[in-house]
């Protein structure tokens, strides 16, 4: 039998690869957010590709996690005014 997850742990696990997530987990000295592309899991961790870089993240800090709509596109670099 396997172990029993609270809800945002069965989320990141059960969600597909490729889905666009915001994911809190505990940090030292609080929580903190991922915002970006579910990429990867494996043994107890989960990475969100942000535009930064990747971040692992372990599923037993997790506090919240859900799915988000796709990011807006990007707006045009403004021109100056003649």
């Amino acid at each position: 039998m396997s172990p029993v997850l609270p809800p945002p742990q069965q989320f990141l696990v059960a969600a597909p690869l490729g889905t666009r997530v915001v994911v809190r987990y505990q940090i030292e000295g609080g929580l903190t957010d991922a915002l970006g592309e579910l990429v990867g899991r494996t043994g107890g961790l989960c990475t969100v590709r942000t535009r930064r870089a990747d971040v692992v993240i372990p599923l037993a800090l997790v506090v919240a996690a859900k799915a988000i709509p796709p990011a807006p596109p990007r707006r045009a670099a403004r021109q100056p005014r003649p």
